[in-house]
């Protein structure tokens, strides 16, 4: 059911689905447990975005290494009004998922909003505070604009969108370089959840992070003030925040490698002796051993046949792609075709 809203100014153009059907509470300590005691030992992305964690982004977002979130801007500050025309159709409907603050969104939704004078907007995120919070400011902005949001998981939220009537043709985005989190089968099962809802006419705008030298793909995720570092050994703060464990943090490292071969980055969190840790809230205690790592993400890096690839083996085409001036970052539009 629509959450309610307060009465204001936006009221009549804010509705909320909530979708969750799980404690997430749960489910983390679900997924610690499994991580701490795999083999290799393991934690989720996902779980990197608490509150702190969150604002360790933001500032991540700044850095000088961190180039990705600035090539994007700038290829959406760039291109928004091309990327916008080249999707065919008169009027669409704006399709985001993970949308977070979306604040990249806006060069989007001001370049449609000028084409076609107002516009729908559909975004999916697991957190219901980002959404209602980010959805706010956007009604604030843009008086055109209608929000329909859906607090869920990509696939919840895609299931109850394939199940409506949608009249008008769908711009779906998936930005930043979201899609580098998945392994490279979970990329293409992503990919085909978002075809099966889309329709002839329709298309996602995905962004991708570029291959390219190795210094500049470590140094992004292992910058010279260490903040990285702290957005990472924030998932053991997390664990000892919520599940009462005793992780010291200095007895760990922050430790990133790009394996080329794979086309990723790899992080982890590496113990620096040996040690064991108490997780209460779980009756877990793990040992670790010195030189030990806990892996806690991938972010694989694409090269534009690679790109063309992932397209065709899940439905689309790959029909424009925008970079930015040095080409490090990547925006692509992929069309819907028939076959999918």
């Amino acid at each position: 059911m629509p959450t309610p809203q307060p009465d204001d100014a936006a009221a009549d153009r804010l509705t909320i689905h909530n979708l969750l059907r799980r404690d997430l509470s749960a489910s983390f300590r679900e997924d610690v447990r499994a991580g701490l005691t795999a083999r290799p030992k393991k934690l989720f992305p996902k779980y990197f975005y608490d509150e702190l964690g969150s604002q360790l982004f933001e500032a991540i977002c700044l850095l000088p290494e961190y180039y990705l979130t600035r090539a994007e801007n700038e290829i959406l500050a760039r291109y928004a009004d091309e990327i916008v025309g080249a999707v065919e159709g008169q009027k669409v409907t704006l399709l985001e998922l993970g949308s977070g603050s979306a604040s990249k969104t806006r060069r989007i939704i001001e370049a449609l909003i000028r084409y076609q004078n107002n516009l729908l907007y559909t975004p999916i995120d697991i957190s219901a505070s980002a959404l209602e919070t980010s959805s706010r400011v956007l009604l604030q902005s843009y008086p055109e604009l209608r929000i329909e949001a859906y607090v869920s998981d990509y696939f919840e939220g895609l299931a109850a969108l394939k199940a409506q009537d949608r009249p008008l043709r769908t711009l779906a985005l998936f930005l930043g370089s979201n899609i580098g989190n998945f392994d490279p089968a979970e990329a293409k099962e992503f990919l085909r959840a978002v075809r099966g809802v889309l329709r002839a006419g329709d298309a996602l705008l995905l962004g991708a992070d570029l291959k390219k030298n190795p210094q500049t793909l470590e140094a992004a995720y292992d910058d010279a003030m260490g903040v990285t570092a702290s957005f990472n050994l924030n998932q053991l703060a997390r664990i000892n925040r919520e599940l009462n464990a005793d992780f010291n943090l200095r007895a760990f490292h922050h430790h990133v490698s790009y394996n080329e071969e794979a086309g990723r980055v790899e992080v982890y969190i590496v113990s620096l002796r040996n040690q064991r840790v108490r997780v209460p809230a779980l009756s877990l205690e793990i040992h670790l051993d010195e030189g030990e790592r806990i892996h806690t993400e991938n972010s694989h890096k694409y090269d534009l046949d690679g790109l063309t690839s992932l397209a065709n083996e899940t439905g689309f085409e790959r029909a424009r792609t925008w970079l930015d001036a040095r080409e490090q970052f990547s925006s692509n539009l992929f069309l819907v075709t028939s076959k999918g």
